[in-house]
């Protein structure tokens, strides 16, 4: 009888942690860079730099999920972010990124959002930015955007990666480590 009423207790916490695990995943899977999209069969400077952005979005999206309050509250140093500071400023950044790469759509909320709203809107951008670059059949016009391109890497997108390093290393301090199954290299995650 006793092992019987332990099999059925083993089984319900099986259910029970397949069953939060898969919504985990569906959540997850349905924001961008879940992981990186294939590569593209050729190098344009739109390919190239729409690959970029997706490393990008692929960091950002594994460094912040599954974040906890106690996370988002951690900070190393008196004078240092929080980790939700760091997830701000990298909201910003995407913003900038967006609106100085595209003519049109611009992001110009300045509606104070939570940190799920801004991980969500943060991929979004990430993601509208890639896909325009990607499919852009000419070159990258760098006289067109608002701020020139060249800055745009060494700018945003290089302090964004910057950025995405310190939220690892904010989680991990915090007991909530990166995800051990991430391979960047691969931008997926492992079996």
């Amino acid at each position: 009888m006793m092992f019987v009423n332990k099999f059925k207790l083993l089984i319900i916490l099986s259910l029970i942690v397949f069953t939060g695990n898969a919504q985990d995943n569906m959540t997850s899977e349905k924001l961008p860079f879940y992981e990186i999209p294939e590569a593209p069969e050729t190098y344009t400077a739109g390919t190239v730099a729409a690959r970029m952005i997706d490393g990008l979005g692929f960091r950002y999206f594994w460094a912040t999920d599954g974040l906890t309050e106690k996370d988002l509250n951690h900070k190393c140093s008196e004078s240092g972010r929080t980790s939700a500071e760091t997830i701000e400023h990298i909201y910003g950044l995407s913003k900038f990124i967006r609106n100085a790469m595209l003519s049109h759509d611009k992001d110009l909320n300045n509606e104070v959002i939570g940190f799920e709203a801004q991980r969500r809107q943060t991929l979004l951008n990430l993601k509208l930015v890639s896909d325009m670059l990607r499919d852009t059949e000419n070159p990258i016009n760098l006289d067109e955007t608002e701020v020139p391109f060249w800055n745009i890497i060494n700018g945003p997108i290089a302090d964004a990666t910057w950025h995405c390093g310190q939220i690892v290393m904010l989680r991990r301090a915090s007991g909530n480590p990166f995800n051990s199954k991430v391979s960047v290299f691969a931008g997926k995650l492992k079996a």
